[in-house]
């Protein structure tokens, strides 16, 4: 089985400001999280210098037999385009990165525009993270319309619930080319979670799995209930549309790597088929992944 990861972040230091809250690294792998208020594990403790690398990245992904990945980002990771650009050039093969232009900021119109020609192939929009009525922002809406003609991919997570789905709409009608990909499963564990899902019911919207783990981390794995969701959603929009999503490296501060997916493949209440579209196939064809490579199970020492 192919396996592709639609939903990781990569950074080399965190150092950034997110609602006027300081976000950096503290001493060995720990970072202070504005939205936590408190001193908060960010990384794997094995991550002791706080670099979350490429390659740290791809040695758990060859461990756990994922082919590719995607990598996001956002705000309280800090803009991490120059190293992103460096790890799409150098791992062609096995990544696909999302630019990110600071959308707090005036002038994000070049700055996106600036990102697409340096050759990002795609945008990521912490919307989650913004004014609810930025999706109305007539720059914004000119960078979509920029992405629309360039065939460029947009990776959105929105506010909880419904309060942003109709201006969704709006865009899906607007850039009926465009494709579009809503990620944290819609906030699954929130109230009014379907109404985002229902999005992908349009032929170009798409909806990753990005932090499942962590929204159902009460629960803990084998996380029944979100086999239950993930069934539910395909049930909304098709499991054409769904993709697995780690959202490495901090769900992993709890779980492992392959623990991130393999509560999927070791359900008995899905099908190979749903499986396969669900981890790897529907990836492949939205990103457009080519020579995936051959990943063969290493024993373990223990085994």
């Amino acid at each position: 089985m192919d396996i592709i990861d639609t939903h990781a972040h990569l950074w080399l230091t965190q150092d950034t400001v997110v609602g006027g809250q300081p976000i950096r690294q503290l001493t060995g792998n720990r970072s202070r999280s504005e939205f936590f208020g408190e001193e908060r594990q960010m990384l794997p403790p094995f991550m002791v210098d706080g670099r979350n690398s490429a390659e740290v990245f791809l040695s758990n992904m060859d461990y756990a037999q994922v082919a590719a990945a995607v990598i996001t980002q956002e705000f309280i990771d800090g803009l991490q385009n120059d190293y992103l650009e460096t790890v799409g050039r150098q791992y062609s093969n096995r990544f696909f990165v999302f630019g990110m232009a600071d959308w707090r900021q005036a002038g994000f119109y070049d700055e996106a525009a600036t990102l697409l020609r340096r050759g990002f192939r795609g945008l990521k929009v912490p919307a989650a993270r913004l004014p609810k009525e930025f999706l109305h922002d007539g720059d914004f809406r000119r960078v979509l319309a920029l992405m629309a003609a360039e065939d460029a991919i947009l990776g959105i997570e929105l506010h909880d619930g419904d309060c942003q789905t109709g201006m969704m709409e709006e865009i899906i009608s607007d850039f009926p080319t465009l494709r579009i990909v809503i990620g944290h499963f819609g906030m699954v564990t929130r109230t009014g979670w379907l109404s985002q899902i229902r999005l992908a019911r349009h032929p170009n919207v798409y909806i990753d799995s990005g932090g499942i783990t962590w929204l159902f981390n009460s629960e803990f794995y084998p996380f029944p209930s979100a086999i239950r969701a993930i069934q539910e959603a395909a049930d909304c929009a098709g499991w054409e549309k769904l993709m697995w999503g780690s959202d490495y490296p901090r769900t992993i501060t709890a779980i492992t790597y392959r623990m991130s997916y393999d509560f999927v493949t070791k359900s008995a209440e899905l099908t190979d088929s749903q499986k396969q579209m669900f981890l790897g196939d529907n990836a492949r064809r939205l990103f457009g992944f080519q020579e995936l490579v051959s990943l063969p199970y290493i024993k373990n020492m223990s085994e």
